[in-house]
């Protein structure tokens, strides 16, 4: 399994590269930035990736209602020339109050969207050249870019969105999704439909807030409220839910050394291929939860 940890989107752009440098040092496998209320993804990613080589770089994910695909597209496969070629692209529609209310996009028929979203990505990846006429999108272009195509994975929950993400893309990125939801549901529906597509096993990247620390039951009192707004949202409910978490701290990896370790080993065995980790806590159970994780990445 591969391990990835977030970009801290608070800091300035030279302590994000000192700090990702650090990582690459340390042997941990990729970086993962949100496209959210803070600098563009792919942008601050082809920065730091232009300084720091060998760490892999990763969205989770670009909403895809923004951007037209021939503009992700560009932007994308310039990341690949800027960094050689180290980008794994993650896409999702993120959420109808996000879309509707803060961009001002309709969010009608957001799989049908996505679906065709793809349609029209994959090509402009792969081959630089797209003619694609769909019900919420038209592109026709070709692109000047002799740069490898990004493996692109989906955030996809619902069955109809796994399926097609393992039908299309190379895979999915989960958050707020516990251990039990990805084991029964997220990893057998996403390689079943990858498998019936004649496609490789696919990437099945997990996200958690992760903190290793001796008073669990404080850090999930605190982390309640922190997510809290991730419980209303209704596609990462029905992820809750499916768990059995009452709120969205029962979707974390959190305890001592030896229970965190043991929580992100059952991950490994249940088909998760990246681990994407959330630091959370205290600046001392952060330190803690870095110090597990580097032995961790030592020890494979």
């Amino acid at each position: 399994m591969r391990y990835s940890i977030g970009i801290d989107m608070s800091l300035p752009i030279d302590q994000i590269i000192d700090r990702v440098a650090g990582l690459a040092d340390d042997g941990f496998d990729s970086v993962t930035c949100s496209q959210i209320f803070s600098y563009d993804a792919l942008t601050l990613l082809a920065v730091v990736g232009s300084h720091v080589p060998d760490i892999g770089l990763n969205t989770a994910v670009v909403p895809i209602y923004p951007r037209h695909p021939v503009t992700l597209a560009a932007q994308a496969l310039t990341v690949q020339a800027a960094t050689g070629g180290r980008l794994v692209l993650g896409v999702g529609l993120s959420h109808e109050f996000v879309i509707e209310h803060l961009y001002g996009y309709s969010f009608d028929r957001p799989r049908h969207h996505m679906e065709e979203y793809l349609g029209a990505l994959m090509p402009l990846l792969h081959d630089k050249a797209v003619d694609f006429a769909g019900d919420t999108l038209k592109a026709a272009m070709t692109l000047e870019l002799d740069q490898p195509a990004p493996p692109v994975v989906v955030a996809a929950l619902g069955p109809k969105m796994l399926e097609m993400a393992g039908r299309l893309a190379q895979g999915t990125v989960t958050w707020m999704t516990g251990p039990v939801t990805l084991e029964e549901y997220i990893v057998p529906t996403i390689t079943a439909a990858a498998r019936a597509a004649g496609r490789p096993e696919p990437i099945i990247g997990a996200g958690f807030p992760v903190c290793v620390t001796d008073d669990p039951e404080q850090v999930r009192a605190r982390m309640a409220d922190t997510y809290a707004t991730y419980g209303t949202l209704p596609s990462y409910r029905a992820m809750l839910d499916r768990e059995g978490a009452v709120n969205p701290s029962g979707a974390a990896i959190v305890g001592d050394e030896s229970s965190v370790a043991e929580q992100i080993a059952h991950l490994e065995r249940i088909g998760v291929t990246q681990l994407g980790v959330s630091l959370t806590g205290s600046s001392s159970e952060m330190d803690r939860t870095m110090r597990l994780l580097r032995e961790l990445v030592a020890s494979r």
